[in-house]
């Protein structure tokens, strides 16, 4: 699609006609492959009917195969192109809903408040990363630009995603917790009160972080 470098890894989807199991077909790809690349690992994602299958090649390269039932094969996303054969038009997927970003951004900067309150650091840190994920993927959202794994962050504009550099932590000290922790929470409420400011009000006091004494 003119944006691959020297870090992309390769992708590639099949569809499966009804004479054939996907799982076996899978099987063949792997058998060949490990024979011509020498495969470290691979490992499989399924997503409703398609099965990816995650090969690690020894240069460090990534190789995705997925089959997919042929009356289901189609594109995903506006990424594929088609090199032989038939697909189905298949509807856009959805993005994500806005209920589940929001409910995930306050239920982790609680769980990342009582995390620090119990003395678990390591556990604080991943819930305050959480809160700050919920609330990029809101502003990625908003913005028009992928929410899933972070593929759309870079693309937000700089004066948007600078203030979230405060929102990384710098260690493991609880007073650096609680600080990283209420920068996330502000400007996660910040970014619900872009989509619905009175819901933003109200989160405002449960979300709030007190100082450390």
């Amino acid at each position: 699609m003119g944006t691959e470098d020297r870090w992309s890894d390769i992708d590639l989807s099949f569809g499966v006609i009804d004479d054939f199991e996907p799982e076996a077909v899978l099987a063949d790809w792997t058998e060949a492959l490990g024979g011509e690349l020498g495969i470290l690992h691979h490992w499989d994602l399924r997503s409703g009917s398609t099965i990816y299958r995650v090969f690690l090649l020894p240069s460090g390269l990534e190789l995705d195969v997925a089959v997919t039932p042929a009356a289901q094969f189609g594109a995903r996303g506006p990424k594929f192109k088609l090199l032989f054969g038939q697909s189905v038009e298949r509807a856009a997927a959805a993005p994500p809903a806005i209920g589940e970003l929001i409910g995930m951004g306050w239920l982790s900067a609680l769980d990342g408040r009582k995390a620090i309150e119990r003395g678990k650091p390591w556990a604080a840190e991943f819930w305050v990363g959480s809160v700050r994920d919920q609330a990029l993927a809101l502003a990625c959202l908003r913005l028009g630009e992928p929410t899933a794994y972070a593929r759309g962050i870079d693309r937000l504009p700089r004066e948007v995603v600078a203030p979230y550099q405060e929102a990384l932590v710098r260690s493991l000290d609880p007073g650096e917790l609680r600080r990283a922790l209420a920068v996330a929470s502000e400007l996660f409420i910040a970014e619900v009160g872009e989509l619905d400011p009175e819901l933003a009000r109200r989160l405002m006091s449960p979300l709030a972080v007190t100082p450390a004494s």
